[in-house]
């Protein structure tokens, strides 16, 4: 009889999944300057399509936990990452509405991997090392955007940008075959008799779901904060590299580089900040994160063309250390306050939430660029939901759990 694979496996497993789904948020707004110069779509519009990914999220996150009693996690997994390939291979077509669907099409792929990944995790992960835990397991969001962020730029500069599409739909497909020797045991407490039942049963599931946050309010502040530390995060991520090309004559290879940089910060954060919250808790961390995320992004409201590059690229790396290092300790106190055996059901609340902000938020960024004619007031607003934010947190109860 074969061994169970460890947390360790799990967690390495998960981290793969989650670098090469950031593929789906990235490709396309890294690329957004190579794009617009060739279909003439303003490259401002990034914010629209990370929009777009989270309405589509939205759509399949709510059959998650059907489809996941049915299949199994890693099922599921594979077929949000192959869905997710198929929606970024879209994009090489370069027509709006194509990538409108693409970013539409590879939300629905990409909603139900968080919510699987904590469902694969949360029983095999011990309590003093949760924190830590699910930070590395999510180190795979900033890792796969370093990744995108670096070397699509340069695919590009050779092959031209859908060469850099291409690239990141084929680690997507990749990423799912790799997943398969796990499957047999990860997945084998799935009921394959499971009815999955109706796309409207499942809404209806999914909106009782939110109860959990009004039965347990600490849980709603770390929800909405998340949601707060959320449009920082992915405001940042979505603008920054188009941002140093507009407003300060950066190359896109060096745009996209600095990016990298600042997404590396956030793969280090995860880690550091996941090993203080095991030792200090969750809520200060997260308090300050959200005022260092604050302060970072002040200092981009206020760069010009003018301020060497080393400051703009440093506080792209604060910005990736706070406003990107954040998520795996919220996961992990998430699953900490959640009532006992609905880990699954409270990940899926607040990524509801999460996701139906980020259908405003990197949207009314791109509205502010496009009313101002620049990128300070949209820089501001990520720092006000960073201290947002941080004040919800900070009113929590500490050690609260219901």
């Amino acid at each position: 009889m074969k061994t169970s694979p460890s947390v360790w496996t799990v967690m390495m497993a998960l981290l793969g999944a989650h670098l090469a789904g950031m593929g789906i948020f990235l490709a396309v707004p890294v690329l957004a300057p190579a794009i617009a110069a060739e279909t003439g779509i303003p490259a401002a519009l990034a914010g629209v399509h990370t929009a777009l990914v989270y309405a589509g999220a939205l759509v399949s996150g709510p059959l998650t936990g059907a489809f996941i009693h049915r299949y199994g996690g890693i099922r599921v997994l594979q077929a949000g990452l192959t869905v997710c390939g198929a929606a970024v291979a879209l994009a090489t077509i370069g027509h709006p509405v194509a990538l409108a669907l693409s970013a539409l099409l590879g939300g629905v792929g990409h909603g139900p991997v968080t919510p699987a990944g904590s469902h694969l995790l949360a029983s095999r992960a011990p309590p003093n090392r949760r924190a830590l835990i699910f930070s590395l397991k999510q180190c795979g969001v900033p890792a796969g955007a370093m990744l995108v962020a670096a070397l699509t730029p340069l695919i590009a500069a050779v092959g031209g940008w859908r060469a850099g599409v291409l690239a990141v739909a084929a680690v997507l497909v990749a990423m799912a075959l790799v997943l398969q020797p796990l499957r047999a045991q990860l997945d084998a407490e799935r009921d394959r008799t499971a009815r999955l039942g109706s796309p409207g049963a499942a809404w209806r599931a999914a909106l009782g779901s939110l109860a959990i946050l009004r039965d347990v309010p600490v849980l709603r502040r770390m929800t909405f904060m998340s949601a707060l530390y959320g449009i920082s995060q992915f405001c940042f991520s979505s603008f920054f590299v188009v941002f140093q090309v507009e407003a300060l004559g950066v190359p896109l290879t060096e745009a996209g580089f600095r990016l990298a940089l600042a997404q590396a910060a956030g793969v280090a954060g995860r880690v550091l900040w996941g090993l203080v919250a095991d030792r200090t808790g969750a809520r200060p961390v997260l308090v300050g994160l959200g005022l260092a995320a604050a302060a970072s992004g002040a200092v981009l409201l206020l760069a010009g063309p003018s301020w060497p590059g080393i400051v703009v690229t440093l506080a792209g790396m604060g910005m990736g250390a706070t406003a990107i290092g954040w998520n795996g300790v919220f996961l992990a106190e998430t699953a900490r306050l959640a009532p006992t055996g609905r880990v699954g059901a409270a990940t899926a609340a607040t990524g509801f939430v999460f996701g139906a902000c980020m259908l405003a938020g990197p949207p009314l960024f791109s509205a502010m660029v496009q009313a101002s004619g620049g990128y300070a007031l949209g820089f501001g607003f990520c720092a006000a939901t960073a201290l947002l934010g941080a004040a919800l947190v900070r009113g929590a109860r500490a050690g609260a759990r219901a």
